[in-house]
């Protein structure tokens, strides 16, 4: 019998989910996401909520015993915005390692973005062309293969700055644009010949433009999403109550609060970079994570 295949397990702990990648060398062997809004009101009290927290130390939990029963060898766990503001975060990494097994490396926006890069374009022939968009619930990624950019602007936090209402109002949608407006206005990555969009918002916003019945990743995965679609969406998105949106078939009832502001945050990555369409991968950070542990010797 042969040696028995190495199997490791990502975790991204994130503003408002919890992602945990389990991979072979070969093959991905699973993938979870728990929406659990860890970053809730962090940008204005600059801590962790203890219920929040606690939220999330449930759903990582579940992760390590996944990890455990997996036969998981590696793991590694990253923190990103919502860890990186928080005064108390030094005690929700406490729970965190005791729930996972392992610690949890608070990451910079940079780091964030450049291996974000790495799992969505490791199957691209044109990853070097390519700009890389991860829209988190605390900040924006931007990278290419030469520079990265960091906005700290996110679902969750421009819904608490300025999309607190459902059905939105105009002066709110406007507030809205205008932020992201001025924090993408420094974005620079010349004529940028193909945007790819990862991670929970952007996969989000592509089932939900093809009006598919749940969510299904092989149509998500690979799917072009217009700008033109995406406005229109952001525009019925701003009329619909939190529990029609939560109710939208594709869509996962607890990014309900967070949809608009990310179909906000989208147009905004569009036009800071000068695209008509952004192609969506379901590759992402989780997968530059998992490749790092399986090169390690």
């Amino acid at each position: 019998m042969g040696e028995p295949t190495l199997k490791v397990g990502a975790v991204d702990i994130g503003t408002n989910s919890m992602r945990l990648l389990i991979a072979e060398e070969s093959r991905e062997y699973g993938r979870w996401v728990e929406v659990t809004g860890l970053g809730q009101g962090v940008d204005a009290s600059g801590r962790l909520d203890e219920t929040a927290m606690q939220r999330t130390v449930d759903a990582l939990q579940r992760f390590g015993e996944l990890m455990d029963s997996s036969g998981v060898a590696r793991r590694r766990a990253i923190a990103t915005s919502a860890s990186r503001d928080a005064a108390n975060r030094e005690e929700f990494f406490d729970r965190a390692e005791s729930a996972l097994g392992v610690r949890p490396t608070l990451i910079s926006g940079a780091a964030e973005a450049r291996l974000a890069f790495d799992g969505a374009t490791a199957r691209l022939d044109s990853a070097v062309e390519a700009v890389v968009s991860d829209i988190g619930g605390g900040s924006t990624e931007f990278v290419s293969a030469m520079a990265e950019t960091s906005v700290d602007i996110g679902t969750v936090r421009l819904t608490e700055k300025a999309l607190r209402d459902r059905p939105a109002t105009g002066g709110q949608m406007k507030a809205a644009a205008e932020i992201v407006a001025e924090l993408f206005g420094g974005v620079a990555f010349g004529d940028v010949p193909l945007v790819v969009g990862v991670a929970g918002t952007w996969t989000s916003l592509a089932a939900m433009a093809q009006d598919l019945d749940e969510y299904a990743s092989e149509r998500v995965h690979g799917y072009s999403l217009a700008r033109v679609d995406l406005v229109e969406m952001s525009e019925e998105l701003a009329v619909m109550t939190l529990a029609e949106t939560a109710n939208i078939p594709s869509l996962d009832p607890k990014r309900a609060p967070v949809m608009l502001s990310g179909a906000v945050i989208a147009v905004g990555v569009m036009e800071a970079l000068g695209v008509d369409a952004v192609l969506i991968s379901e590759n992402d950070t989780l997968d530059g994570v998992a490749t790092e542990l399986l090169a390690l010797a």
